[in-house]
């Protein structure tokens, strides 16, 4: 069946009665694929119902449907022409893992950062009422999405504008709630069909046209009673309260239950509320046993679970986990260090500090400008607070980082993972913009380690400095080289680490060890290019910067971030403002201002000129 749809309309050919069915061919198709690809499993398997329900009773592209996150788009992608391409999900030059403007008309916007869904579907709704449109808007978002802030501000503004609007609140429980009953469906079942919602608008304007002593308060009483009625068996009055109308929570797998209900309340004005219940992983025994492991999966084999024999070598550790232990060590000696994160407590490594030290570990949800705001509040009071956060999500509390932290000059550390090119998330998830925003914001400190070993020791450093420091760090595995010198870190001093007088090249973090072999290639060639590993983006160390320029007339600065506003445009600053030799020049090389696609790290990074090869080729023609 899944193969003919190649839009709603096909869909809709189906019967209700095959529909479950349908649900298999995608789940296994999902699994099949990703078990390759990698991809967001546990999330995606939990939406496979919701997605053909919705599609079943909406007249989509025209009516929209607006996923909060994109993590459990899947399905959608599936039912919405894309089956031919899924195969290629979140590889070079294939489909994205996340709803795409680009890609599909069903998708209405790029998304991939959390919360967004209810405030971007109310512009749609408040848009289609200015042009007197009649199309239906839905936005379907999770528990875990609702921890942000925005969520609840969009929530506020809909029920106050009382727009058409029908949010799906997708809670991933691990096993279905109790209050998911027969009582409870017995309950929505009754308030969400037709004739009762004929009953109470008739019984509404009666009372209020033919009984106008007394019929406002009949009207109030009777919304006291149902609320009363539903409050004592759904926890909707939150929701009551902002002006929304509350049906739920369903059972999010029952296709018959669910589709009876969307076609009950989509004809219904107003805000609504339609709460369901799913389970992660739904479908596949290992995503459903581990959903956080399979939440972002990678490649995997299907009958165990485990991955795959071509994922990285375990023996070698990554960037995530030399922080992981790194920074239960420096807990283990100061009892002032606390750990925050904001829902993330694996993928940055903090997991191993929240069993070590549960009263001092924070996870804060998805809520990333309110762990920057805790972690002031916490230096304020003399404690150190490490936050732990993906580049990409950083973003959202830049606010905060220059009020908060950057004005007070509290020494908040922040760990920024997956900085640079993360790969195949694509789009919404490149860590490429923290550079440029943190270097020119005063007092904070901005560091990048060339390996693992380094990340620790500046670690070590960040928490005895006292100053807001940030250390970026990408998404990566890599062994460090023993055979370069070990130089003590200080404040804003770079190191050299390899001689030579054609040229010097000055690399930032992860650019260092491309910048060493590109030396050694052009070596061959009998250019001697010097290798200076920066560390700091943020102060520069200028003395060193004007010891080179005088002693070598072509310097190239590399960074795995933007260039506009860059390391680099900071290291051709300061050279402007010295007298330099005739003859001199300078090559910054970096990320374009653009926002980088998906594909593997090593695809993205060749095709942005930061490859080894691709770095000889732009050195060898700037000397030549």
């Amino acid at each position: 069946m899944l193969e003919q749809i190649k839009s709603s309309s096909d869909l809709k050919k189906l019967s209700v009665e095959k529909l479950p069915f349908l649900a298999e061919e995608i789940r296994t198709k999902i699994i099949d694929v990703v078990s390759k690809t990698g991809g967001h499993l546990a999330s995606s398997l939990g939406a496979v119902e919701l997605a053909i329900c919705l599609h079943y009773c909406l007249d989509t592209p025209k009516d929209v449907i607006v996923w909060d996150v994109g993590h459990q788009a899947y399905a959608h992608k599936l039912l919405t022409g894309r089956f031919d391409r899924f195969s290629s999900l979140r590889q070079l030059n294939g489909i994205s893992g996340f709803p795409s403007k680009e890609e599909s008309e069903y998708d209405p916007f790029t998304t991939g950062h959390s919360s967004t869904a209810i405030s971007l579907a109310l512009g749609l709704a408040v848009a289609r009422d200015i042009k007197q449109a009649n199309n239906k808007i839905v936005a379907v978002i999770g528990d875990g999405s609702l921890t942000g802030g925005l969520a609840f501000e969009a929530l506020n503004n809909a029920g106050h504008l009382n727009k058409d609007l029908l949010v799906i609140i997708n809670t991933n429980e691990m096993s279905i709630s109790p209050s998911v009953g027969a009582l409870s469906n017995y309950m929505n079942k009754i308030i969400s069909q037709p004739i009762y919602n004929r009953f109470k608008e008739a019984f509404e304007h009666f009372v209020k046209t033919r009984l106008p002593s007394v019929g406002v308060r009949m009207v109030k009483l009777a919304g006291r009673f149902e609320e009363v009625l539903k409050g004592l068996i759904v926890p909707g009055i939150f929701f009551e309260e902002l002006g929304f109308r509350y049906f739920g929570p369903l059972d999010g797998h029952n296709i018959t239950l669910l589709i009876k209900t969307l076609n009950n309340i989509l004809p219904l004005k107003g805000p609504r509320v339609l709460h369901i219940v799913t389970k992660k992983g739904k479908g596949y025994q290992p995503a459903e046993s581990s959903p956080v492991s399979f939440h972002s999966a990678a490649p995997f084999e299907i009958e165990s679970g485990e991955a795959s024999s071509n994922a990285p070598d375990e023996n070698i550790e990554s960037y995530t986990e030399i922080f992981r232990e790194k920074v239960v060590e420096l807990a283990s000696s100061d009892n002032k260090i606390v750990a925050i994160t904001a829902a993330m407590p694996d993928g940055t490594g903090l997991c191993k500090f929240a069993e070590v030290f549960p009263d001092r570990f924070f996870d804060v949800g998805i809520a990333e400008e309110h762990a920057i705001c805790f972690a002031a509040g916490l230096a304020r009071s003399g404690l150190k607070p490490i936050v732990a956060i993906y580049s990409t999500f950083l973003q959202r509390a830049f606010d905060q980082l220059v009020e908060e932290v950057s004005l007070q000059n509290l020494p908040v550390v922040l760990a920024i993972d997956r900085a640079g090119i993360v790969g195949e998330d694509g789009v919404t998830h490149q860590g490429i913009f923290d550079i440029v925003y943190l270097k020119n914001l005063p007092n904070i400190v901005c560091m990048a380690p060339k390996d693992t070993r380094e990340l620790s020791w500046m670690l070590e450093f960040a928490v005895s400095l006292g100053k807001p420091t940030a250390i970026r760090y990408p998404k990566e595995k890599m062994k460090p080289r023993t055979d370069l010198p070990q130089t003590e870190i200080k404040l804003g001093k770079a190191e050299i680490l390899r001689k030579g007088k054609d040229a010097a090249i000055l690399a930032l973090g992860t650019m260092v060890y491309p910048a060493l072999d590109t030396a050694q290639e052009l070596a061959k060639e009998g250019m001697q290019v010097m290798v200076v590993n920066a560390r700091f983006a943020s102060p520069l160390d200028k003395d060193l910067i004007a010891q080179v320029s005088k002693e070598i007339k072509h310097i190239i600065t590399i960074e795995e971030g933007v260039v506009d506003g860059g390391f680099g445009e900071s290291v051709s600053a300061q050279l402007s403002a010295m007298e330099q030799r005739p003859g001199f020049k300078i090559l910054n090389l970096g990320l374009p201002k653009a926002f980088i696609t998906h594909g593997s790290r090593s695809q993205l990074l060749a095709r942005c000129g930061l490859d080894k090869d691709s770095l000889v080729k732009s050195i060898r023609n700037f000397l030549r």
